[in-house]
């Protein structure tokens, strides 16, 4: 059968796809699986904005449910190593219509090229060609994916929100617990055969260059009880019409409509998708790093201490920033512990910060102007959760967090939200 990460608890702390043997090819085969998310959520929010419109003043929201999240995937065996993944979306906040997440084959065999040294390289080696979920960094494999929430130890995902997926090919090496990924894509979320302005680096109207990425690291148990994972990304691009690596989740947020306008804009959802996030608006060149550290310690059977962090730094720009670029950083920590028989129960808590450099530029937008003035996010979470089959989980969620240095007339301004979110998964 196909060789994925399995969409149920089987595929926590799986991150790239493992080297194990490739399984005998007797025919196409296809399996057909989905996630399913339901939430509750009882949050509250509040901020300080000088009222100058309904554009600042804040959406009021009551306990309630959401509309649930849904996922379908095909995982298909095409020949001996070689594989095809599909993924759709069929209900989320961003898109409430069927869309296409995306599709890719995957190689960890040649077979029609009859080549001993390239099955010898395959051995330890992985290719994907296609539209993909862009592996940088290690968090987007602990996010949760619309109804795939089944990895996510919490609610929601980080406020700066690295994913998207773009056209590329990437190659992953694995041998002896070290890892190596290079890859190269289009840099935009879709493909684009719009005429634009082809001059690298142009500051005005955006260019349209190769994004590139790469990823070091070593995962391997250190004794028999500590896993240590340790790796370091990077993604780059020149210059894109509409780059997406914090803005390309087409899902959106599992924190709803928090921080939002109180105007008609709300009936808008594909608008008030990304609600407690804050995307720092790098649309035409970035640069960004990730260090992720993972360390799961077994203490007794049935009883294990994981943790995850994160440090991210990004320097970019939008397409009109013609004045210069910006940089923002992320921190984000967590710490679960999972107990029970076959750990089917844990507790977390996860400290996530973001501080950001923005512009403040008037209509005219006049370089001689523009100024830059710094903002921050922060969130603290505690979760807990239960695995009632390894298909089926719950779990609930206190989250609180803060804006700090917002302008006066931003509807960040003063913000603040807080409470309970509970969630039903599925994942098969």
């Amino acid at each position: 059968m196909a060789q994925f990460r399995a969409t149920d608890k089987d595929g926590i702390n799986v991150f790239e796809t493992p080297k194990t043997e490739v399984m005998p090819f007797d025919g196409v085969k296809v399996k057909i699986g989905g996630a399913f998310t339901q939430s509750w959520q009882a949050l509250k929010d509040a901020n300080t904005a000088t009222p100058v419109s309904a554009t600042n003043t804040l959406y009021s929201i009551k306990p309630g449910f959401n509309t649930a999240n849904a996922n379908l995937n095909f995982n298909v065996a095409l020949a001996e190593g070689v594989d095809l993944k599909m993924d759709m979306y069929l209900s989320s906040r961003h898109h409430n219509e069927t869309w296409v997440k995306g599709g890719y084959i995957q190689f960890n065999k040649f077979p029609f090229l009859k080549s001993l040294l390239i099955d010898n390289i395959m051995k330890y080696t992985t290719l994907k060609v296609g539209h993909m979920e862009i592996n940088y960094g290690d968090a987007h494999y602990r996010r949760s994916d619309n109804g795939n929430s089944i990895y996510n130890p919490f609610v929601e995902n980080y406020i700066m929100d690295a994913f998207a997926t773009e056209i590329g090919l990437e190659a992953d090496v694995q041998h002896n617990g070290f890892i190596g990924v290079v890859g190269v894509t289009n840099g935009e979320i879709k493909g684009d055969l719009s005429d634009i302005d082809e001059k690298k680096d142009s500051a005005s109207t955006g260019s349209r260059n190769p994004a590139f990425l790469a990823k070091l690291g070593y995962d391997n148990k250190i004794t028999e009880k500590l896993r240590v994972r340790l790796t370091g990304s990077v993604y780059t691009t020149a210059g894109s019409y509409a780059n997406t690596l914090y803005y390309g989740d087409r899902t959106g947020s599992h924190y709803f409509l928090v921080m939002e306008q109180s105007s008609s804009v709300i009936a808008d959802a594909t608008k008030t998708a990304f609600s407690g996030r804050f995307t720092p608006g790098f649309t035409d060149k970035v640069t960004s790093y990730m260090g992720n550290l993972m360390l799961k310690y077994d203490l007794m059977t049935g009883l294990s201490l994981e943790s995850f962090s994160t440090y991210e730094k990004s320097n970019g720009r939008s397409k009109s920033e013609i004045w210069g670029e910006r940089d923002a950083k992320q921190f984000a920590t967590d710490l679960v512990v999972r107990f029970g028989k076959g750990e089917n129960f844990w507790l977390g808590g996860r400290y996530n910060k973001v501080d950001a450099s923005l512009y403040n530029v008037n209509a005219t937008v006049n370089p001689a102007i523009a100024t830059k003035y710094d903002v921050s996010i922060d969130r603290v979470a505690v979760s807990g959760g239960w695995f009632m089959t390894k298909n089926i989980m719950a779990k609930v969620e206190y989250t609180k967090q803060k804006y700090d240095g917002f302008l006066a007339k931003d509807i960040r301004h003063g913000g603040k939200f807080n409470g309970l979110v509970v969630e039903a998964v599925v994942g098969f």
